[in-house]
């Protein structure tokens, strides 16, 4: 028997439940978007919410739901860090025993919170490499112990919860009208995707309460699994995934997610994960705010090349801010690629006195910089080939550049992004 798939009652109703619980994040105009688009760009601040996303939305309504039964069993997930921190928090507030498996490499600063939020009701458990050994384990655990399992995002309930940071957005727009602003209601209204249950959640409440607002999906284009399982009809499982925007890096959406957003959502678009780290940084360095990757897909679409009409009113949601100090090196190396502003080459230098200094020279300009410079390997005496990371200005310095390297005497291959050989040496 197919799974029933929620209604925009139970959006209200989940509001109603989770009023006492979540925060009301702030819906705050963005001046940088919204001069870039000439439109009155708005987002939705879940990166300010309790665990900071709005995962505990979902896990909050689904495991309050649950019979005194179910509750004394205990609940059981796997999460990457969001997930779990919402249910996790969850179980500290409802009294319920949980066990939360977690991949080796969710950073100790997520397990950490995610014991925290839980307290002495939430078992963390590190298993496997990755996120699918995780949810294996969760999915074995709960076979066994009778506990039940929490699924991020493909559960009506779970969606239902997340559908409420939409009754949130259209109440606080309302409120504003009242306080002399022009517009009541959004025209564009841009989600990001992983698993799809903030999408379908907020599309299903949308389309049965403001049927005109448009709706946009965005999707990390090393992780678009959406797209492909549109494409195809039906959810499909991705062979190949880009791990890089975490908090949206699913290999294999919810059938209940499909079915909604299919149905619901009127366009799903991709964004490079290169685009997304530009515009964390600008997030950051602009507006002062702290965005996970997943965090950062909906402004990087409006940033992009999604189209907003002018004058229109947009709001996009910042669906998180759990991201590691430790990334953003990553992240400004991602960036600076993706604008074309750091380039690899293998140069095979001589092995003789002077030849770097030739280089320099010869090949590099005043406003040119040398980022790294390793050698890979000696193939004999007389030459040693050099991996050489290069930073320009402006992207329009790029072909003088590659003219003086077609002049020189040295040997030197570019190392093109997305080539095997691009993945091995710089990733």
């Amino acid at each position: 028997m197919a799974t029933p798939l929620p209604t925009a009652a139970d959006v209200d109703a989940a509001a109603a439940r989770l009023e006492p619980i979540v925060r009301r994040t702030p819906l705050e105009r963005d001046a940088r978007l919204s001069e870039r688009t000439d439109a009155h760009v708005w987002l939705k601040r879940e990166d300010l919410q309790v665990v900071r996303s709005y995962k505990l939305r979902g896990a909050y309504n689904l495991i309050d739901q649950l019979s005194p039964d179910e509750r004394q069993r205990g609940v059981v997930c796997a999460s990457a860090g969001n997930h779990g921190q919402g249910v996790a928090h969850s179980c500290g507030l409802l009294g319920v025993p949980g066990r939360i498996f977690v991949p080796r490499t969710t950073p100790r600063q997520k397990r950490d919170r995610i014991a925290s939020f839980g307290g002495d009701w939430v078992t963390v458990i590190v298993t496997g490499d990755t996120y699918d050994d995780a949810g294996a384990a969760a999915i074995a655990d709960a076979a066994t112990t009778g506990a039940v399992l929490v699924p991020p995002f493909d559960h009506p309930w779970t969606i239902a919860g997340q559908g409420t940071v939409a009754v949130e957005v259209l109440d606080q727009m309302a409120r504003s009208d009242r306080l002399g602003h022009p517009v009541a209601a959004p025209d564009l209204v841009v989600v990001p995707i992983g698993g799809g249950g903030l999408a379908a959640g907020m599309a299903l409440w949308l389309r049965a309460r403001f049927p005109d607002i448009r709706i946009v999906g965005v999707e990390p284009a090393g992780a678009a699994g959406m797209v492909a399982s549109l494409a195809a009809g039906a959810p499909v499982t991705l062979e190949d995934l880009d791990g890089f925007v975490d908090g949206a890096a699913v290999r294999r959406v919810g059938d209940l997610t499909f079915a909604l957003v299919r149905d619901l959502v009127d366009e799903v678009i991709t964004v490079d994960e290169g685009d997304v780290c530009t515009e964390m940084l600008a997030l950051y360095q602009v507006e002062g705010i702290v965005a996970e990757p997943a965090g950062a897909l909906a402004t990087a679409a409006i940033a992009g090349d999604l189209h907003v009409a002018p004058g229109s009113t947009v709001v996009a949601v910042v669906s998180g801010g759990n991201n590691d100090v430790s990334r953003y090196g990553e992240i400004v190396e991602r960036s600076l690629i993706q604008l074309g502003l750091k380039h690899y080459f293998l140069v095979e230098f001589p092995q003789e006195p002077g030849a770097l200094r030739g280089f320099l020279d010869d090949v590099l300009s005043e406003s040119e910089d040398i980022t790294l410079f390793e050698y890979v390997k000696k193939n004999n005496r007389e030459t040693g080939p050099a991996l050489v990371g290069i930073e320009i200005d402006s992207h329009d310095d790029l072909q003088p550049l590659l003219s003086r390297m077609a002049q020189s005497r040295l040997r030197i291959e570019a190392v093109p992004p997305g080539s095997p050989l691009f993945t091995f040496l710089v990733s």
